[in-house]
């Protein structure tokens, strides 16, 4: 007993190799449509049970932002932690709002395996879990996109709707018509909209990508047949109108989404969860998408580690195929 104690008060880790990936090694390691396939089999893991995603604790910073620690793993990944911190004020000085790094370890030993910047992967994977819901839940035969809002969130949308949907126009609109110029200036065939209301009011999928602290558009500018997604966090009201709820049928990443924030969705406290299905339900065919054209649905987005953890997985895996990023000790 006396030489196994004195073995454990001299064990030491040692040097360990771990890769470190940059912003833009890890933006070079991520193929779009590989994502959403990643996210389609990461949201049917999820409602499967396979997931371990516990909910994440906020540290808050008075006046300034907070940070969130968001762990996830499922078998066949590594055990991943993404620590983002969210400042609005960095805007201002040029900084984006979300800051993040993600960490994988060995599932089998707990040692540290990658250090990779996660600001890129947190705006790739909320909008394309929104993208993936545009996928699975618009009309097969729906033409007409437009994206609400003219950020980092709107960016990502515009560079992946035409994946999944042959649209003859995909507009952007912000409240700073400026803004939506400028954005639509980056990319193919995308047009900048004056107007939210004609925009919203003519379109058969409508993606909300605000910093709205107020509902973005009205619910009675949406058309019957169409679908609505929402990525935005702004408490205490957020930008969703509520008064579509009663129109049509909401789905969420997980129930989760019910609760009180920073776990949840602020449009949705308070709600009945029995009103949401899980995408990962529909995907597994447990409950119904769309039944109908004439059908609205809703996709309402509140960020989970899972998806952090499959998007993280795809760059991780993909860099050590191309030799990609490089190693230090720890």
């Amino acid at each position: 007993m006396h030489a196994k104690a004195n073995i454990r008060n001299t064990l030491v880790k040692g040097d360990v190799p771990v890769l470190i990936l940059s912003e833009e090694e890890v933006v070079s390691c991520i193929d779009l449509r590989e994502l959403l396939d990643a996210l389609a089999g990461g949201f049917k893991a999820l409602s499967g049970g396979k997931v371990v995603n516990p909910a994440r604790p906020e540290l808050d910073i008075p006046n300034k932002g907070y940070s969130l620690a968001m762990p996830a793993w499922m078998e066949g990944m590594h055990l991943t932690v993404k620590l983002v911190n969210v400042f609005e004020g960095n805007i201002g000085q040029g900084i984006p709002s979300h800051l993040a790094t993600i960490h994988l370890f060995d599932p089998e030993t707990g040692m540290p395996v990658c250090i990779m910047d996660g600001t890129y992967i947190t705006a790739v994977r909320t909008s394309g879990s929104a993208v993936l819901s545009v996928r699975e839940l618009a009309r097969r035969d729906a033409k007409i996109a437009t994206v609400v809002g003219a950020g980092v969130q709107a960016n990502q949308h515009l560079h992946l709707l035409p994946l999944v949907r042959d649209f003859s126009e995909i507009r952007v609109v912000s409240k700073n018509f400026s803004d939506a110029q400028a954005l639509a200036s980056q990319h193919h065939g995308v047009v900048a909209i004056e107007s939210v209301e004609e925009a919203v009011r003519s379109s058969d999928v409508v993606c909300l990508a605000t910093h709205s602290y107020t509902e973005a558009i009205s619910a009675n500018w949406v058309r019957p047949g169409t679908h609505v997604s929402s990525v935005g966090v702004a408490p205490p009201k957020g930008e969703f109108p509520i008064d579509l709820f009663g129109r049509g049928n909401l789905f969420v990443e997980t129930l989760e989404a019910f609760e009180l924030a920073p776990v949840g969705s602020c449009e949705l406290a308070g709600r009945d969860p029995k009103t949401g299905t899980e995408l990962g339900q529909m995907l597994l065919g447990m409950r119904p998408g769309r039944i109908s054209d004439q059908q609205i649905t809703m996709y309402k987005a509140m960020g989970i580690a899972m998806e952090d953890m499959v998007t993280a997985d795809l760059a991780y895996r993909r860099a050590v195929r191309n030799g990609k990023g490089r190693q230090v000790s720890l």
